[in-house]
């Protein structure tokens, strides 16, 4: 018997011939694919008849990860070319990788990323060796642009020298001496007939010194075990380098555990959920320019290089390019066509090409097209995404080369839950139909279809946006609109987002779950999360949400978002029937938590200069509030009377927060005040009126308490006594915060204050009279400075004595 391993780039259309042609000579008796060995026992739903591309999708879920990945599949890939191939010849199909939700794929999004773009060192020299810009051309250049019968030869060098005799690390490790089990398990069991391995080149050298007799299961790593056997499958289509290598078929390094000896394939820990379900794709999520850990960019190029060949494929980019340009309007003429295609063939004999590659085409298009100088590199020089600032052309190239083709499922594919349940929920409720939809969350009717839409939004369903509606839980609005579109990916968003549960209640209440644990200490996104629960109908996020919500809010610093989280969630938790959250533990935690958080960040901020501010006064008044009608929660009053006390007496705090404390202290204690903490208000407001800080720290008083003005006997005679004191300079130094601190009165309350002003001076009359002076405040406070300032000068020139009151 023997063994061939062929090692692969993903997504690699010369890859894929050579695993097609191997497997067509060979006829061997197993062919075995790098991918998910749970997958083994449902092959045959790959092979169903798609249309490509399309991926295996992996969800894994626990208290402390959630994990989501892809095995993309197109028709050039070798692996789809293996199973395709392998089916043909009638050899047993079987995955020998890890599952996806394995720890050792905890990092990556993509099965198939490069593995070689880990050490980029050896891509670096052979790129500087070949004179290329990066690993993308440089494969080109040696594979999909080499002689067809040196791809082998070529293939194996390239990833032996990226390999070199470099270590892997423990995640590729772990995964090598998993698939070496299953490929010492087929040549156990193939007797004289060959088998086939499809794998990534960068494992090639490690397998086939692991899958050798030599390498008994004593000195080869183990893999996990907590599993069951996994069973036999059918095929489908795939590619990459070939290297036989002899095995005795009594191999002592073949485990096991029951007929006919493959290995066992892990099963996720306990509490633990994860599941694979095939899905929907796109080349646009399959393009190295959107961001795919894919080996190759520019999909729709490489289907044209593996259904047409190198010369066809060149000719379309140039027809795709010229087209979607001048449906964009953008000019190209007949002229630019050929001067590209001329520059291409040109740039195509110079780097030792036989006809135009990829990059030799999209050089020689950039060259005709393009006659300003750029600020960016060309993104087919550089590896990654488009960046911000490509020339409009060039963003154009990229997407002709991304192609449009979405995958589309075969109708007897097996679906998770969540998409029967979301799709029934969207016939119930006439939500199937594209078009406009108005929901009032008055009736129960429509609350229930608003629920429905926005776990569709929150799981990011694509097709449902709400046009308008309400964006805190103590709006007025009352009703909400949307609008529903199809949408191509509706499908695999379902799917992959049956990862989170069956229902769309409880995957959407898994989803903000893991919002709130994501947030951290990021209190607008802890806020949002909770709305969207409470707009979602979700009252149960699980018994640790609350202590995920207490800890985020323990860290968070910034006391004025803490006053927004805590006066929203305070007035959801105390009055909210519409919603259904009046009384949510989730949120008396947030109440509570936040309370405390505030406390402890106002007494260690020290800013004796800074200005009044709205919204620091603001989360005052969440906390006088939290502690008002909120105590059986934890928000402990005497500690924030005396937390209060100290506050409104610490000089280096800022003048409107000791202001705010003081007022807060002085309500929560009503008029007694055992502990001589807070002075009397006529004592503590004559020493606010030092230091030219009056009025920001009637701000922060005015903000919680203005009670304290308005009653009877209380500090509007001695304010307006202290303001009429104030020489012009300094009055106008302090009137923006005098202005600021007093628009915290209601018009009614603004119109009592002038009307008894009035009557202190023994004048009749509206106050409302003063509330709408014909002449702007500043502009009266500029006239009595400059009567001072006349003054002033006539008493210097001896014409009048200052402080006379006779003519």
């Amino acid at each position: 018997m023997s063994l061939t391993v062929i090692g692969v780039r993903h997504h690699s259309p010369a890859c894929a011939r050579l695993v097609g042609s191997t497997i067509a000579a060979l006829r061997p008796a197993f062919v075995l694919i790098e991918g998910p060995a749970d997958m083994n026992a449902r092959i045959g739903e790959l092979l169903l008849g798609h249309e490509l591309p399309v991926a295996v999708f992996t969800s894994y879920l626990d208290e402390q990860r959630r994990h989501g990945s892809w095995a993309p599949f197109c028709a050039y890939s070798p692996e789809w070319e293996a199973l395709r191939a392998g089916r043909e010849c009638g050899a047993e199909l079987r995955f020998i990788d890890l599952p996806a939700w394995h720890e050792a794929f905890a990092d990556r999004d993509n099965r198939y990323a490069d593995a070689e773009l880990r050490y980029a060192e050896a891509v670096d020299r052979l790129c500087t060796e070949f004179g290329v810009d990066n690993s993308d051309a440089l494969w080109d250049h040696v594979v999909e642009m080499g002689p067809a019968e040196q791809v082998g030869q070529r293939l194996e060098t390239y990833f032996d020298l990226i390999r070199g005799d470099s270590a892997a690390g423990t995640s590729d490790t772990a995964r090598e001496a998993y698939m070496a089990r299953w490929i010492r398990a087929a040549l156990a069991a193939a007797g004289d007939r060959p088998v086939v391995a499809v794998v990534g080149g960068f494992h090639r050298p490690a397998l086939l010194r692991l899958a050798s007799p030599a390498c008994s299961p004593a000195t080869s790593p183990s893999a996990p075990s907590n599993s069951s056997p996994a069973s036999p499958a059918s095929p489908a289509s795939p590619a990459s380098p070939a290297s036989p290598v002899g095995g005795a078929a009594g191999d002592p390094g073949v485990d096991s555990p029951g007929e006919p000896g493959w290995p066992e394939v892990p099963e996720p820990p306990a509490g633990a959920t994860a599941g694979s379900y095939l899905v929907p794709y796109s080349f646009r999520r399959l393009d190295a320019f959107g961001g795919y850990q894919s080996g190759m960019p520019s999909p729709e190029y490489y289907q044209q290089l593996w259904e047409s060949g190198a010369e066809q494929a060149a000719r379309y980019l140039i027809t795709a390019v010229a087209a979607r340009l001048r449906r964009r309007g953008q000019p190209v003429s007949t002229a630019d066509l050929i001067a590209a295609r001329a520059g291409a063939e040109a740039l195509a004999r110079l780097r030792g090409h036989d006809c135009p590659s990829r990059v030799d085409v999209l050089d020689g298009l950039a060259s005709a097209l393009i006659n300003e100088a750029l600020d960016v590199p060309l993104p087919w020089a550089v590896r990654g995404t488009v960046t911000a600032g490509q020339h409009p052309a060039v963003v154009e190239m990229t997407a002709a080369l991304s192609g449009d083709r979405v995958g589309r499922l075969h109708p007897d594919t097996p679906l998770p839950p969540l998409v029967h349940a979301a799709t029934a929920e969207l016939e119930r409720y006439g939500l199937d139909r594209a078009g406009e939809h108005t929901t009032d969350l008055t009736d129960p009717h429509g609350r229930t279809v608003s629920r429905v839409l926005h776990r569709l939004r929150v799981l990011e369903i694509p097709g449902f946006r709400r046009d308008s509606g309400p964006a805190t839980g103590i709006d007025p609005v009352l009703r909400e609109q949307w609008t529903v579109q199809q949408h191509p990916h509706r499908l695999a968003a379902l799917i992959e987002a049956g990862g989170y549960g069956p229902t769309l209640e409880s995957a959407a209440a898994t989803r903000i779950a893991q919002r709130i644990d994501d947030a951290g200490g990021d209190l607008g996104a802890i806020a949002d999360a909770l709305f969207d629960a409470a707009l979602c109908g979700v009252t149960d996020l699980g018994s640790d949400v609350p202590d995920r919500l207490e800890r985020g809010i323990a860290v968070a610093g910034d006391l004025s978002v803490l006053g927004r989280v805590l006066a929203v969630t305070l007035a959801l938790w105390r009055h909210d029937r519409l919603l259904g959250t009046a009384g949510s533990a989730a949120l008396g935690v947030v109440v509570a938590a936040a309370a405390r958080r505030i406390l402890w960040l106002a007494e260690g901020w020290h800013a004796p200069g800074a200005p009044a501010d709205r919204e620091r006064i603001a989360a005052v008044v969440a906390v006088r509030d939290a502690v008002l009608h909120a105590a059986g929660l934890g928000v402990d009053r005497t500690a924030a009377v005396e937390i209060s006390g100290r506050i409104a007496a610490d000089r280096a705090a800022p003048p409107d927060l000791r202001g705010a404390f003081y007022g807060l202290g002085r309500s929560l204690l009503d008029e007694d005040d055992p502990a001589g903490l807070f002075p009397d208000p006529s004592e503590a407001v004559r020493g606010a009126f030092t230091g030219g800080t009056a009025g920001d720290w009637l701000a922060g008083l005015f903000g919680v308490a203005r009670e304290h003005v308005l009653a009877p006997g209380g500090i509007l005679g001695l304010l307006d006594d202290l303001v009429g004191g104030l020489g012009a300079d300094d009055f106008l130094i302090a009137l923006p915060a005098l202005r600021q601190a007093f628009e915290y009165f209601p018009p009614r309350e603004r119109e009592t204050i002038a009307e008894e002003l009035l009557a202190r001076r023994g004048l009749g009359g509206s106050g409302r009279d003063l509330l709408r002076m014909s002449v702007a405040p500043q502009t009266v406070a500029a006239g009595l400075a400059l009567d001072e300032a006349v003054e002033e000068r006539l008493a210097r020139a001896g014409l009048i004595t200052v402080g006379r009151t006779d003519d």
